[in-house]
């Protein structure tokens, strides 16, 4: 309800908006109170749950709008209801603002990712897949080898139903990337055992890369106090 930030809004995204599409503001405060220091970072999560969802979640604990704002002054609505938030001529957008007692310390646009390509049914090898492996040390690499060998090797025909392509996307983008890397690559099944069984071992192949990434330090992400 404070009116410098509803005026901000009614000003930028309120204007040259027709009034059945409307600018709808809703409020990480209602849910869990003043987020202080971590209310931008809060409204992002908001945000990319009610995405991922395709609903505009009800801002709680509004009676009335506040009297002290000319609602009037442009195309913006309270969500004091939760509504189906419908993909129109375009991805889902959402403007997220992070407020200090000097005003608007941050505002980002976050806009919805796209659907993830789909992967092929068929186990079959259109063309050379890539295993990419990774560990803190060569040891540790070696033993990714060997674990993922022996998980292959448990299926009595290999990779039996596994299809080749899910593996490598799998390695690819839900393991953490470790300093000492090995991409394996192979166009048939037998290929892609064959490295991985040379990487276990620690024995140059052909289709074998090993590789240690620079370091770099780890990120520390800071979220100062207001003002």
């Amino acid at each position: 309800g404070a009116p410098i930030e509803a005026q901000a809004l009614l000003a930028t995204y309120g204007q040259e908006r027709s009034a059945d599409s409307p600018l709808r503001i809703g409020s990480l405060k209602s849910n869990i109170g003043h987020a202080s220091a971590a209310a931008g970072v809060g409204g992002v999560i908001k945000t990319v749950l009610a995405m991922r969802h395709a609903v505009m979640p009800k801002t709680l604990h509004v009676d009335a709008a506040t009297p002290e704002v000319d609602w009037t002054a442009g195309a913006v609505e309270l969500l004091t209801e939760a509504r189906p938030w419908d993909a129109v001529d375009g991805p889902r957008r959402a403007g997220v603002s992070s407020f200090g007692v000097s005003g608007t310390n941050a505002h980002v646009v976050l806009e919805e990712a796209p659907e993830p390509p789909g992967l092929p049914d068929s186990p079959a090898i259109a063309g050379p897949v890539a295993w990419p492996l990774s560990a803190r040390s060569p040891e540790a690499l070696r033993a990714q080898a060997t674990t993922l060998l022996t998980a292959l090797e448990n299926d009595a025909d290999g990779l039996g139903d596994r299809n080749p392509l899910d593996i490598g996307y799998s390695l690819a983008t839900t393991r953490t990337a470790h300093p000492h890397r090995a991409v394996v690559v192979g166009a048939a099944p037998d290929d892609l055992t064959a490295g991985l069984t040379a990487l276990a071992q620690g024995t140059p192949a052909g289709n074998v890369a090993t590789a240690s990434a620079p370091g770099t330090g780890r990120p520390v992400f800071v979220f100062p106090g207001q003002g």
